[in-house]
């Protein structure tokens, strides 16, 4: 029974040391973002900073995708910060605990990664589009507009309607996939990034647009993904949200440079 008792101890206070590192992976992630705005090295993360500068493209996605992981750590970590912990209680009694949830957080960071990417692709390939047409260089507004005025829509979808459920109610999806064991934490860490994507990536091209590490923006955007995902009664926000993004387009149209940091 005392050996018993002694592993429960041990898994607890491992349970606890695990959660005590992620919250100390957000405040860090907060902090270095903090610092790159304070200190004046948050605009060269910029997409046209990375479009315009004479680095090489594979340069310019390391630094995007270095910022990114930070960003994502502040941002998108908070708010699955209920999963993780439904995970973790189920997980905890395994002996290979510790292990299955760092795969899973490798695979959901690995997930959010590969979006960054695929944004920084669409992103420099429509840099070029505007560069080539000088009617549309002239009227770039309307790509902000169209950013904007897309995740306003997106709000409204029933792919948005049925990731967010997801994400707010986890605990079906973990009950029929649920295994023991490091190859599962990839599978279900895999999972959750895939409807966190499915919840917020329209959202997260508004913080692509604003520029990685934009702490305003950052804030905004990452409260209305906590509260859409974790608070009581969070899903009512979704469509101010989105009236909020199409106001917000209206203004990128007819007065974008009153939109700070966009």
């Amino acid at each position: 029974m005392a050996a018993v008792a002694g592993r429960s101890s041990a898994l607890s206070n491992s349970y606890a040391r695990t959660l005590g590192i992620l919250l100390a992976a957000i405040l860090l992630a907060w902090a270095l973002c903090i610092w790159a705005e304070l200190s004046g090295n948050a605009g060269q993360f910029h997409h046209h900073a990375l479009y315009e500068s004479s680095r090489p493209l594979w340069s310019s996605a390391l630094m995007l995708l270095g910022a990114w992981q930070a960003m994502t750590a502040a941002m998108m970590l908070p708010s699955s910060l209920g999963f993780i912990r439904m995970y973790a209680a189920a997980a905890r009694n395994a002996p290979d605990f510790p292990v299955a949830l760092g795969m899973f957080l490798i695979a959901y960071f690995a997930v959010w990664t590969a979006f960054a990417l695929l944004a920084f692709a669409g992103d420099m390939q429509l840099h070029v589009l505007v560069d080539r047409s000088p009617w549309l260089e002239a009227h770039a507004q309307l790509v902000l507009a169209a950013t904007l005025g897309f995740a306003a829509l997106y709000q409204l979808t029933p792919l948005k309607d049925a990731c967010l459920r997801a994400c707010r109610h986890p605990g079906m999806y973990l009950a029929r996939h649920y295994q023991r064991g490091p190859s599962n934490g990839v599978r279900i860490g895999f999972g959750h990034a895939l409807f966190c994507i499915g919840c917020c990536w329209a959202l997260m091209l508004v913080m692509f647009a604003a520029g990685v590490a934009h702490l305003a923006w950052m804030g905004v955007l990452a409260l209305v993904m906590l509260i859409e995902k974790g608070a009581p009664g969070g899903e009512r926000i979704v469509m101010p949200v989105g009236a909020g993004l199409a106001l917000l387009a209206v203004v990128a149209l007819l007065a974008p440079h009153a939109i700070p940091g966009l």
